[in-house]
């Protein structure tokens, strides 16, 4: 069972930058994939960014210019740097656990077996 508890949503201007955190729990040392994936009210969940356990990364289209993300292995958390946020990046930001990884698939939500709560990213401008 792996457990994932997000933070560091929160109201932010146009322009700004936010870290999401993503705290990981009951991750072992076979093959991993964390993704982050958000979703606006009435549509549907889409991928913004992966990592594996061999620091491999994806990014969506979207995003790929203005996001990073990254590990701290000695606290099992993963972290979502978002960057000149858009009032369209306005959604629920979700955490997600896939036991095993398809680099190909780490933006899809089927390739994932474990989901968090979320936090919430509002931009205003």
């Amino acid at each position: 069972q792996v457990d994932l508890v997000e933070s560091g949503g929160g109201s932010v201007q146009t322009g700004e930058s936010l870290i999401l955190s993503c705290e990981a729990s009951g991750l072992t040392d076979s093959t991993y994939c964390i993704g982050w994936f958000r979703q606006a009210p009435g549509k549907e969940r889409d991928g913004v960014a992966s990592i594996d356990k061999y620091g491999r990364t994806r990014f969506a289209d979207s995003v790929k210019t203005r996001c990073s993300i990254y590990k701290d292995s000695a606290k099992n958390t993963f972290y979502l740097h978002l960057g000149v946020l858009r009032h369209e990046d306005t959604a629920m930001y979700i955490c997600a656990a896939a036991h095993s990884c398809d680099y190909w698939a780490s933006l899809t939500p089927t390739a994932y077996n474990y989901w968090g709560q979320g936090t919430q990213v509002t931009v205003s401008s």
